[in-house]
């Protein structure tokens, strides 16, 4: 008699070529087969019947803001709300206190993640100023998802915004490079016209438009120029997404889930709690964030999952801290989209877990395959529930979608092939370990 590990039973399994009722075997947390195991064993077997089995949902941009403040996030409880919302993997951003600028950082990070990462995590490092010599031997580490660039926007000191320093980041190493990519000098230009204390709306006026589309079209006349691929983190404009379509030799589309979920009636309605970088926008920009979705402009989607105490949320604009809590939402959100008929569900699935695996070159993960790591989000696509501040895990304890009800919710996360979570219990003990690169 065939044995695994680990038996997934009868649910309705989304492949890369189509969905088909099978059942999955695990074996020392890979995937060992797919298809009709009936006469298979297993110490271990989950009925799955009625639900969706999707490869391992990614969340390629978050910032957990460890080390920072424990009283806001940490790694511990930013990957439990992880799986608490459905995701087997989180791509860590460098912004930390202090940064992620060194290897001796990388490596003190990496320690300690060990036993404290309920979920799997890639690590991005941060491009300064002062450390573009050192950045292709940190992005050859194989646990990096790749190099993080502040065109616009930074905290501390990472902000590359000058074109000669951007193009020497481009010029050593070869792997794709992440950019936030607001100008800095428009951003700081115009600044002084907006006085202290006024409507949260100003956010999106400030940040506004042509601030976007500036950085983007600066950095794709620099990427094409020196042939190093590009990823465009949270491009929020219809002027983007429509310039972006002629350079695909190099560059790759990230789009939020708040772009796709909200526009700026939420300034009125949340005040300082719909304050992000880049704004959130009005509705000729998240329909044309949609259409992005349906050409296949966009290539991932990720949360910006940004926590912030609720003191500096509430400050005055513009002294409002700009980001959002998202990670533990990003997966409801994204299938209540789908069971509105936005996307189908196996766009969702090339969106959070092909996408991501194919931009960053992540190895083993994003496909429900044989030799695949068994990283599974089980979900239940007619469950209804409402979101509610009280299951928030991050220590912050707030989120911009609370009170929203949605349709398709998260009721397993499985993380090669160890059950994390199930019907909101977190289960056994942290088993997350640093996610491979090509």
């Amino acid at each position: 008699m065939t044995s695994f590990d680990l038996i997934l039973r009868g649910g309705t399994c989304v492949l890369p070529w189509g969905e088909a009722v099978a059942d999955v075997g695990v074996k020392a947390g890979r995937i060992a087969a797919i298809g009709d195991l009936g006469a298979a064993h297993a110490p271990q077997v989950v009925d799955c019947a009625g639900l969706h089995v999707l490869p391992g949902l990614i969340d390629p941009h978050v910032h957990l803001r460890d080390p920072g403040d424990p009283a806001v996030e940490t790694i511990p409880n930013g990957t439990k709300a992880a799986i608490l919302g459905g995701i087997t993997a989180v791509f860590d951003m460098p912004n930390t206190t202090p940064s992620i600028t060194s290897q001796a950082a990388l490596e003190e990070k990496r320690a300690y993640v060990q036993g404290k990462a309920w979920c799997d995590i890639g690590f991005y490092v941060g491009a300064a100023k002062s450390n573009i010599a050192e950045l292709a031997a940190l992005e050859a580490n194989p646990d990096v998802c790749g190099i993080k660039v502040f065109a616009g926007s930074s905290t501390g000191d990472l902000l590359v915004d000058d074109d000669a320093s951007l193009e020497r980041v481009m010029r050593l190493g070869r792997r794709r490079i992440s950019y936030h990519s607001e100008d800095e000098y428009r951003l700081q230009e115009r600044k002084p016209l907006y006085a202290a204390g006024g409507p949260h709306r100003l956010h999106a006026e400030w940040r506004d438009v042509e601030c976007a589309f500036l950085g983007t079209r600066r950095l794709m006349a620099l990427a094409r120029e020196t042939g190093r691929p590009a990823h465009i983190l949270h491009v929020s404009t219809a002027e983007e997404l429509v310039y972006l379509k002629d350079f695909r030799d190099v560059a790759t589309v990230e789009v939020l889930v708040n772009h796709l979920s909200q526009t700026d009636e939420a300034y009125e309605r949340l005040g300082g709690y719909a304050v992000m970088n880049p704004p959130i926008r009005d509705a000729r920009h998240q329909a044309a964030a949609w259409e992005a979705v349906r050409n296949g402009t966009v290539d991932c989607i990720g949360s910006d999952h940004a926590p912030h105490s609720r003191a500096a949320k509430e400050r005055p604009w513009p002294a409002t801290a700009a980001g959002l809590t998202g990670v533990q939402t990003l997966a409801p959100l994204m299938l209540d989209h789908v069971n509105a008929g936005r996307l189908t569900l196996g766009r969702m699935v090339d969106l959070m877990s092909a996408g991501p695996a194919r931009v960053y070159g992540a190895v083993t993960k994003g496909r429900l395959a044989a030799g695949y790591d068994a990283d599974f989000t089980v979900v239940d696509l007619k469950k209804s529930r409402t979101i509610e501040e009280s299951w928030i895990a991050s220590p912050c304890g707030w989120t911009p979608f609370a009170g929203q009800r949605v349709t398709g919710w998260p009721v397993m996360t499985i993380v090669r092939g160890q059950l994390a979570m199930r019907e909101d219990e977190v289960l056994g003990s942290p088993q997350g370990r640093p996610v491979l690169f090509h």
